[in-house]
């Protein structure tokens, strides 16, 4: 069991490390979120770090030692940037977004769910829309500033006018990010 766990940690800490730069990279570059809640990922780093823990008993070789170090550094930096992250959303941000509405596509192909958000002081106001996918997965395609309201009418099964932009949520359309 503790050659298991000492590979097995490191394998769980590079894997969460992977979603969580495509986490990042994703909400950067407006593509799809394929990657857990940081919540998810915070619990699996502290996991990794336990194991990691555990895989010191495996005294086999400067491989092994050198791997729990690794897996328990990491682990630890890890958990502590996305502790971080999971504190600051959720200060920042759990009360600034408030739901508006979902809307289905005529042909119940596609979801899209409609925030408000607020910066409060620090910035400015507006509402956003997130195409749902399976899972957790979600694509950000609506984004404007300084509106309270959303007017959402579907032109095709397809084919969404949201305030009045057109957006083809099937050819991946987006509005208001550059």
């Amino acid at each position: 069991m503790r050659k298991r766990s000492n590979v097995w940690s490191f394998v769980l800490i590079l894997i969460c490390i992977g979603l969580a730069a495509y986490s990042l990279y994703s909400h950067i570059n407006n593509t799809w979120l394929l990657a857990p809640p940081s919540y998810i990922l915070l619990l699996m780093s502290m996991a990794a770090f336990i194991l990691g823990i555990y895989g010191f008993k495996d005294k086999r070789n400067w491989r092994t030692k050198t791997r729990s170090w690794l897996t328990v550094v990491l682990s630890l930096l890890t958990a502590a940037g996305l502790f971080v992250v999971v504190v600051f959303t959720y200060v920042f941000f759990h009360s600034a977004n408030d739901h508006i509405r979902t809307v289905r596509s005529p042909d119940n192909g596609y979801t899209i769910d409609f925030y408000r958000w607020d910066a409060g002081a620090a910035g400015t106001f507006g509402v956003r829309g997130e195409l749902d996918g399976p899972l957790w997965f979600k694509k950000r395609i609506y984004y404007e500033r300084r509106t309270d309201n959303v007017e959402i009418d579907w032109i095709s099964d397809s084919e969404v006018s949201v305030n009045h932009h057109i957006l083809n949520v099937s050819e991946g359309d987006t509005y208001g990010y550059q």
